[in-house]
């Protein structure tokens, strides 16, 4: 009964240092530190502070995340995410709700190469939202999409969440990377399905004005003519079609006037070649996740300096530095997280809270599925209070030997566990994609949230899929483990 109390009194006191805002790899580690204090002495609470920053970081696996880290910051500054969303603009805007298919459709790529929802919810964040509402999407319907959609990049590989899940588990990181795949195409399907059915009808057109329809005609009459043969354009001709909030770059300007052959379809390409790095090495067998990772960064930064090629020397350094700074900003977080986290795991297991968690499960009388899937959906609540790399750090420890010991496949578990922590980046107060998407707009966190909540309903529908057919999940990871034999 003492243990019960010390242990529900420190998750109180977590909870409270959270709420107040101090960093969360503080509160992780100072609150884990006083429950060891109290259980165990200072003696051994010294210890552990002085062995777990060394011991759960010191692994040469874990050198995957900030390659993957590194390949995101170098692709988004490449500007990948414009040239895909220009793309995908083009190919979908005239049809109801295009606008918000394609930023949906941008995510989803981007995603694949940056392996981060926050780097790509504020990526889209500035280059899709000011567009979708200058054309009548109400900025809840507008911010929820790329709040939504941004989530896509902690399912879809390479997901720096699901390699964690893998180190941890000893699951094999190939083939977790694997089984994002489907159902990260699912979850974005779902979402396209929303906004063609539902949420198009909240768009209030803005009336057409002289200069729109005379940019429409010339757009429809040069391409009748025939004239995007040549593969280059005045600029600003381009320019002074742009509707009022599109965003004045180079890439989403090309939408505007142009025709199949004059989009910027480099980005397509430079996205499908990281992506087949990132994937077909594992596949084949030609060489290993951490080098896949390696690799895939040097060739974004190949792709970076390319681009920026007739820029000047001064411009591409310029990125490279802001990418390896962001890199390093990002790694530093994600690893004091992961020490902290650590700390107050060795306290939940000090406690004995795994087994007895354990033990009172094996003795219930309910199916097995019933278990898993209660536990699973402790993970939504969680994720409201605390950030998504810690309500994995802290749960897996207690998650998987139970469903383990019930028979579950420890990919299909991941895959899950990730999803649902993925909709609990967007649910309320904690939220911090939507916190991200309000940032980078200047509109208000509420609005986020009232947008994003219909569009939470899809991600539990594809979760549901996901929980009750494994097969979904499992069938490429299947591929992956034959082909490794």
């Amino acid at each position: 009964m003492l243990v019960t109390v010390i242990v529900l009194t420190i998750v109180v006191l977590l909870l409270v240092l959270l709420m107040l805002r101090m960093p969360v790899a503080l509160s992780l580690a100072l609150s884990g530190a006083l429950g060891l204090g109290i259980l165990q002495g200072t003696g051994y609470t010294t210890n552990v502070l002085g062995s777990v920053p060394f011991s759960a970081t010191a692994s040469f696996s874990l050198t995957i995340i900030p390659m993957f880290i590194l390949m995101g910051m170098f692709a988004m500054r490449a500007r990948i995410a414009e040239h895909v969303f220009a793309v995908a603009n083009h190919m979908v805007s005239r049809f109801p709700g295009g606008l918000g298919v394609a930023t949906v459709m941008a995510c989803a790529g981007f995603s694949a190469v940056s392996g981060s929802s926050i780097g790509t919810a504020a990526t889209m964040s500035k280059l899709s939202v000011g567009q979708m509402r200058a054309y009548g999407y109400p900025a809840a319907l507008a911010t929820g999409i790329v709040a939504i959609a941004g989530t896509l990049g902690v399912v879809i590989p390479p997901s720096t969440f699901l390699v964690l899940y893998a180190i941890m588990t000893g699951e094999s990181v190939a083939q977790i990377l694997a089984a994002g795949i489907i159902p990260g195409v699912l979850s974005a399907l779902g979402y396209i399905v929303y906004i063609l059915v539902v949420g198009h009808r909240q768009i209030v057109r803005p009336e057409a004005t002289l200069a729109d329809a005379v940019a429409v005609a010339h757009s429809d009459a040069a391409e009748a003519r025939g004239a995007s043969r040549t593969r280059t354009a005045e600029p600003t001709a381009t320019a002074a079609a742009l509707p009022p909030g599109t965003p004045d770059t180079e890439a989403v300007q090309q939408v505007y006037g142009r025709t199949l052959r004059t989009l910027p379809w480099r980005g397509l390409v430079r996205l499908s070649v990281i992506f087949l790095i990132i994937l077909g090495g594992m596949f084949s067998g030609v060489f290993t996740s951490t080098e896949s990772a390696a690799i895939a960064a040097f060739v974004a930064l190949l792709i970076l300096l390319w681009e920026f090629r007739r820029d000047g020397w001064s411009t591409m350094w310029g990125n490279v530095k802001g990418a390896l700074l962001d890199t390093a900003q990002t790694t530093s977080m994600v690893f004091m997280i992961l020490v902290g986290s650590s700390v107050f795991s060795t306290f939940l297991i000090a406690a004995h809270v795994p087994d007895t968690v354990t033990n009172w499960v094996a003795g219930l009388d309910v199916p097995p599925l019933l278990t898993i899937g209660l536990l699973l959906l402790l993970l939504l609540p969680l994720g409201t209070a605390l950030d998504e790399i810690s309500v994995l750090i802290i749960t897996i420890p207690i998650i998987y030997p139970i469903a383990m010991e019930l028979g579950f496949d420890g990919i299909w578990l991941g895959l899950m566990i990730v999803k649902l922590t993925a909709i609990g980046m967007v649910t309320p107060p904690v939220g911090m994609t939507c916190f991200v998407v309000s940032g980078a707009t200047g509109l208000r966190t509420e609005t986020v949230f009232k947008g994003v909540l219909p569009l939470m309903l899809m991600d539990l529908v594809v979760s549901a899929i996901l929980f009750f057919v494994p097969a979904i999940t499992l069938f490429l990871p299947s591929l992956v483990a034959q082909s490794a034999g």
